[in-house]
């Protein structure tokens, strides 16, 4: 829909008449992955959806980014409708190679051992969010507002009334319900007086892509050195993303190396398994921190994504969390409009907040337990992690506990999952 034209549509749903009517069922904000997933999996729910997004969507798509993407999160994007159009553009992981440092035991995970035909999968930005665009343009249900701004909330006992900027105009909708999907400096979450418990690392990531030599052979590695988690996730085109922790000072020298002295360290550890590195396009570095909203919910409002929770990127969990977070509220949300209930009361929501805030604090308590175990020399620690290493290349039971949490078959599974 133009601009102009859902600009005078918004306008013709507010009245002062319609005092207690609705524009909307759900207001969500925040356009990204997690915004998208959300809108996409109420497709068939009957209530009407109004999407804003800040930034325009061209803009939005060229973010230059990779995610691994869990089997949980691949079977979620299944049940909405979506993953077919994703999948042609997604690289396929059929193993997982878990290492510390320079300990000569591996701990391999395989497809077979969940008798699958692959572990995981791992996309680029565009390859997830240029279909969820395309998705919900064509969901009847779904007004996809993009460029606009929300400047203003106020939340009431039977709605929450939100002041919408477009181009130079302020419009202003009211809605049972509406979801934070803005992400990790959430305005919305801010306003609502919403606090955050947690603490910024003292390590930085650098994030590069790069093209080896050698085939990739569908091999996620992640390896542990004391100055952080490496990893490396294949891509199409064999193609890699590199993914590599490192204490602040360090990282920033890491990054103001020449290509050559960069590729130099690169391949100190990365290996040389795959031949020479290419590098492919600029590095970019950002603080890890981890993050858990106090709350998740309140009346008329719910956070999900990066707007409730952060953590470490290893082992690739945060945007997984995010997914399974708006799998969650969508079921929730459909369930209460089936049964004739508010959408935006405490007590529905708290259903969401109930469901996923303890398993997302157990994911962010893993992702933190390995970087302080594995990103350190203290003796008895290292001791400690290599006879684990050790144990779990022998003890299956074990082995495939950790693979299941990893990929996110651990826990409730949405209900989307199972179609």
């Amino acid at each position: 829909m133009p601009l102009m034209q859902l600009s005078q549509t918004l306008s013709s749903q507010s009245t002062p008449e319609d005092k207690w009517g609705y524009d909307y069922d759900l207001v969500i904000v925040g356009g990204g992955i997690i915004g998208l997933t959300l809108a996409s999996a109420l497709k068939d729910s009957g209530l009407s959806v109004l999407l804003i997004e800040a930034k325009v969507a061209s803009i939005a798509v060229a973010k230059g980014q990779a995610y691994a993407i869990h089997m949980l999160s691949a079977l979620i994007y299944q049940g909405i409708g979506i993953w077919d159009k994703m999948l042609p553009q997604i690289a396929k992981y059929r193993q997982v190679r878990l290492s510390d440092a320079d300990y000569s035991e591996v701990v391999e995970f395989a497809a077979t051992d969940l008798d699958t035909p692959e572990l995981g999968y791992v996309a680029e930005h565009q390859a997830l969010l240029q279909p969820l665009q395309e998705f919900v343009q064509g969901c009847a249900n779904v007004t996809y507002l993009c460029p606009a701004e929300v400047v203003n909330t106020q939340y009431q006992q039977d709605a929450v009334t939100i002041d919408i900027k477009i181009a130079d105009d302020i419009q202003t909708v009211r809605s049972k319900l509406l979801v934070a999907a803005d992400g990790a400096r959430s305005p919305i979450r801010q306003a609502a007086g919403i606090k955050t418990s947690g603490w910024k690392y003292w390590q930085s990531c650098i994030v590069v892509f790069v093209k080896p030599e050698k085939s990739h052979n569908d091999t996620a590695y992640e390896k542990f050195w004391t100055s952080g988690p490496f990893a490396i996730l294949p891509l199409p085109g064999n193609r890699c993303r590199i993914v590599w922790t490192a204490p602040h000072a360090e990282a920033k020298a890491l990054c103001a190396l020449d290509d050559q002295q960069f590729l130099a360290e690169l391949t100190r550890r990365y290996g040389e398994h795959m031949g020479r590195l290419e590098l492919l396009g600029d590095r970019f570095i950002f603080p890890v921190q981890l993050m858990q909203s106090d709350r998740y919910v309140l009346p008329r409002l719910a956070l999900i994504g990066d707007a409730a929770h952060n953590c470490h990127p290893v082992g690739g969990q945060g945007l997984n969390l995010g997914i399974r977070d708006a799998a969650a509220l969508a079921q929730v949300i459909q369930k209460a409009t089936a049964a004739g209930e508010d959408i935006g009361n405490i007590q529905i929501l708290k259903r969401y907040e109930r469901w996923r805030k303890v398993e997302n604090l157990t994911i962010l308590g893993f992702t933190d337990l390995l970087d302080r175990v594995f990103s350190n020399n203290f003796l008895p620690l290292l001791l400690a992690r290599r006879l684990g290493l050790w144990i779990m290349r022998r003890v299956p039971v074990l082995k495939i506990f950790t693979l299941k949490l990893m990929i996110g078959l651990k826990g409730r599974t949405p209900e989307l999952a199972k179609r």
